[in-house]
């Protein structure tokens, strides 16, 4: 597999990290997961646009335009043979010396992989118990490379039968799930948590606010676990919930929105 390292495409085993790299050391960084389709990153330039904006937070340099940054891309689609997969964009601050304070002259690492894309099968959801997202944080707003909080309420998940989990506010509202966005049908309507209640922006999440008129609000878990349809949305798609806390959500199948946008999407 080939990749692109710092601007260079090279083999996946001849890739070498600085040890004293702040994205390994510090999580110090964040990235981007884009969808491949026939061949071609789909959404880029809203993806980029979050990049830099994410890095703007941080206040880590980008140290490439959107079009060089597109032609990286594109280098690695095509040395991997890539017609349908996924694209992730990681960048860090770059190596420094220890300690927590960034260096006044970072030098970023910036690294572009492509894989298969996931199963796009049905999902059963729990509430997660022993994660909160903090929608007061501004790295709620940023895919930081800081996901262990996440990777706790996956666990969680996968050891109570359950494909993956439903993170909730400090004030115990619907926030997201581990790495996606979420929509409910509510009383007839298309619902989907706001931005300060601690969802990420996605991409995916926008576009389908966009074609569905979905409404931002504040989402109680009763409202959720009382949903005639949910789904999740992110970069590399959209994909069904039929079970939600062990119990069915609707007729236990894919919904009819979720089915329309799937086609669209």
């Amino acid at each position: 597999m080939k990749l692109s390292l710092n601007g260079d495409l090279i083999d996946a085993e001849a890739a070498r990290i600085a040890p004293d790299d702040r994205g390994f050391t510090l999580g110090d960084g964040l990235f981007e997961t884009i969808a491949i389709k026939k061949a071609v990153p789909k959404r880029l330039p809203a993806h980029l646009a979050r990049l830099r904006e994410g890095a703007a937070v941080l206040g880590i340099p980008v140290p490439y335009t959107d079009a060089k940054i597109a032609e990286l891309a594109a280098s690695v689609i095509s040395a991997n043979a890539v017609s349908q997969g996924a694209l992730r964009m990681t960048l860090t601050r770059g190596p420094s010396a220890r300690g927590i304070a960034p260096p006044e002259a970072p030098t970023p690492t910036f690294m572009i992989t492509s894989g298969p894309l996931p199963l796009d099968d049905s999902l059963a959801l729990m509430i997660a118990t022993g994660t909160r997202r903090d929608e007061g944080s501004p790295l709620a707003r940023v895919k930081s490379l800081g996901y262990l909080g996440n990777v706790l309420a996956r666990k969680e998940a996968v050891a109570a039968g359950a494909d993956d989990a439903v993170l909730l506010n400090t004030q115990g509202r619907v926030a997201e799930t581990t790495v996606a966005n979420i929509f409910c049908l509510i009383a007839g309507g298309l619902v989907t948590p706001p931005v300060s209640e601690g969802a990420l922006p996605g991409v995916m999440r926008a576009e389908v606010i966009r074609l569905a008129h979905a409404e931002e609000r504040p989402i109680t878990v009763a409202e959720l676990e009382q949903s005639s349809e949910i789904f999740v949305t992110n970069a590399l798609g959209i994909r069904p919930v039929v079970r939600m806390n062990g119990r069915d959500v609707g007729d236990g199948a894919p919904g009819l929105i979720t089915q329309l946008l799937a086609v669209r999407l």
